[in-house]
């Protein structure tokens, strides 16, 4: 399955929530805070408790960018371990290299953080990782490829990084060095308020 290239504001539009973190979204949804298409004014939210899982479900895999089966072979990862399943689940999810690169400043939209790991622009532990669903784990340093730091991306970022106010707690980030450190695993109180990780593991258990 390809991963979703439509209109984002489409997707944003029909969870009735900027997703993507994107100002432009919060100004879509000020003007057309309803669903998309024809019926788009009458469309509720509220749907079958089947419909309400699969809702949540396609919301994380949208906030996180990941495909069906990447998001299944998480949840296969987590479904057996020792705690609550959807905090695990959400643990995993925040725990993926592309999304640390977006949790840092690294990048302002996951997106585009899964870009910069794509192009190798990262390092952890010193070696250098082009994979985005790479778990990190407590103790790894994440820093931008020496060779890609003066690039004109970076460069451009620089401040965006040093203005950084909303780092989470089981991350660490020295601007100055544009580098990070996972700290601590990510807790409940670090995951997206807007994602009922239990409906999801409902989903998947049936």
């Amino acid at each position: 399955m390809a991963r979703y290239r439509g209109s984002k504001a489409k997707i944003c539009r029909r969870f009735g929530e900027n997703i993507y973190g994107s100002e432009k979204y919060d100004r879509i949804l000020a003007r057309k805070n309803y669903a998309p298409g024809v019926h788009g004014k009458s469309f509720s939210r509220t749907k079958s408790e089947f419909g309400r899982q699969l809702l949540m479900k396609q919301k994380a895999k949208h906030i996180y960018g990941i495909l069906e089966k990447q998001f299944r072979k998480h949840y296969e990862d987590v479904k057996n371990r020792p705690g609550v399943t959807g905090d695990l689940l959400l643990a995993r999810l925040e725990q993926r290299l592309d999304n640390v690169i977006y949790r840092l400043g690294f990048a302002n939209t996951r997106p585009q953080a899964r870009q910069v790991v794509n192009h190798a622009m990262i390092y952890v532990n010193g070696k250098k990782m082009s994979i985005p669903s790479y778990e990190v784990k407590v103790g790894d340093e994440i820093m931008i490829n020496p060779t890609k730091k003066d690039n004109g991306y970076f460069k451009n970022q620089e401040q965006y990084i040093t203005n950084k106010k909303n780092v989470p707690g089981w991350l660490s980030l020295d601007a100055k060095g544009m580098t990070g450190k996972v700290v601590a695993l990510p807790k409940r109180d670090d995951f997206d308020a807007n994602i009922n990780a239990q409906i999801i593991v409902e989903f998947y258990s049936k």
